[in-house]
C-alpha cells in the first residue's frame, strides 16, 4: 500500500526554497499556472540550481531519504525535464546507475522513452522536483514499470500537499516523500513575517480547493 513519508528537515529545506527564491508568494495578485489554475504561491525549484551550497543541501537531504528510505534502490530515474538534474546528482552521490523519463518517445532517433542505460528488474527510485497533481511523476512509474522496473518509490524536493496526489499515488501503490511541503512553508513564512494573518487564511484555503480557487 502506498503511503506518504514524512521527514524531519522540512522546516530547513522550506527555508532553503524562500533564501533562494525558489517559491513566490503572492496572496494579492495570484498567477496562472499552465492548468489554467489560479494560484498565490509558484515554485520555480530551478532557481535552487545557481545556488551552490543550497544545491548541494538539497542534494544531501535527497540522498539521505534515499539511503534510509529506499536503501535496496539500485537505480535513479530522473523526470525530464526539472527532474533531471536533481536526479543525476543525488545518483551520483549514492553511486547508482541513472536513467532520465521523457514524457512521451523521442520523434527520431531510437524513439526512446527511457533515456541511459538500464536492466529489467532494477528496483528503481524516481526522483522530481515538484509534486502538484503527481501525473508526470506517476506517467514515469508506469513506464519504468512497463519495462520491467519494480518502483520503490517517489522523491520530490516540494509538494503542494493536494489531496488528489495522496490518492492517485495510493491508487498506484507507489510511496512518496517530499522533502518539504505547503502547509510547511507557510508556517515558516508566517513566522518570519513574510505573510500576515489574513494572507495566511487566503493560502490555507487555496489549498482545500485549488482548482476551484479565483484569489
Amino acid at each position: 500500500m502506498a503511503e506518504k513519508i514524512t521527514t524531519t528537515s522540512g522546516k530547513a529545506v522550506a527555508e532553503k526554497l524562500l533564501q533562494a527564491q525558489a517559491v513566490k508568494l503572492s496572496p494579492r495578485q495570484p498567477f496562472t499556472w499552465s492548468s489554467g489554475w489560479k494560484s498565490p504561491i509558484y515554485c520555480d525549484n530551478r532557481k535552487i540550481l545557481g545556488f551552490p551550497y543550497i544545491r548541494d543541501f538539497i542534494k544531501s537531504e535527497m540522498c539521505n531519504v534515499i539511503f534510509a528510505q529506499f536503501p535496496e534502490a539500485a537505480l535513479i530515474a530522473g523526470v525530464a525535464t526539472a527532474g533531471i538534474p536533481w536526479g543525476a546528482m543525488a545518483a551520483d552521490q549514492l553511486k547508482l546507475p541513472y536513467v532520465y523519463v521523457r514524457s512521451k518517445p523521442k520523434e527520431h532517433g531510437l524513439g526512446q522513452q527511457i533515456e541511459g542505460y538500464y536492466q529489467s528488474g532494477q528496483p528503481t527510485v524516481v526522483i522530481e522536483d515538484l509534486l502538484s497533481t503527481g501525473k508526470s511523476s506517476l506517467q514515469v512509474v508506469d513506464v519504468l514499470r512497463q519495462e520491467g522496473m519494480p518502483v520503490l518509490g517517489v522523491v520530490s524536493i516540494f509538494n503542494y500537499g493536494f489531496t488528489t496526489v495522496s490518492l492517485a499515488f495510493e491508487k498506484a501503490g507507489v510511496p512518496y516523500v517530499s522533502l518539504s511541503d505547503y502547509p510547511t512553508l507557510i508556517s515558516l513564512a508566517m513566522e518570519k513575517g513574510l505573510v500576515g494573518a489574513q494572507e495566511q487564511d487566503i493560502l490555507l484555503k487555496w489549498s482545500t480547493n485549488p482548482a476551484a480557487w479565483q484569489g
